[in-house]
């Protein structure tokens, strides 16, 4: 299962960007998509994770100026981040699993990363 991102960039604090990741290839069902990002020298962290039943779930930096939605028809994700700080820069990675058929051969697949820039 392939993962493309789109909508990263450079923005200034106080703006938005939205962030898309469309998953292709062998896919029987999603289980979970979700955004993580990571800075030079720390650990990969969770964004905003959504699950197939709707449930989502944020880092807590985040919350209240992220929102994570889905298009199940189109296996799509996509991260609404409003008010952005310069601490949200990083790399955004796009993370997407489940199962290819229906004899539970999973997926957990990464996106390349797409960089997030705040800046003034």
């Amino acid at each position: 299962v392939q993962l493309q991102a789109f909508g990263g960039g450079l923005v200034q604090p106080g703006g938005s960007l939205r962030l898309s990741c469309v998953a292709s290839g062998t896919i029987f069902s999603i289980t979970s998509m979700g955004w993580y990002r990571q800075t030079p020298g720390n650990q990969r962290e969770l964004v905003a994770l959504v699950t197939s039943g709707g449930s989502t779930r944020y880092g807590e930096s985040v919350k209240a100026r992220f929102t994570i939605s889905r298009d199940a028809a189109e296996n799509t994700v996509y991260l609404q981040m409003n008010s952005l700080k310069p601490e949200d820069t990083a790399v955004y990675y796009c993370n997407v699993d489940g199962f290819k058929d229906s004899h539970y051969c999973s997926f957990d697949s990464w996106g390349p990363g797409t960089q997030v820039t705040v800046s003034s």
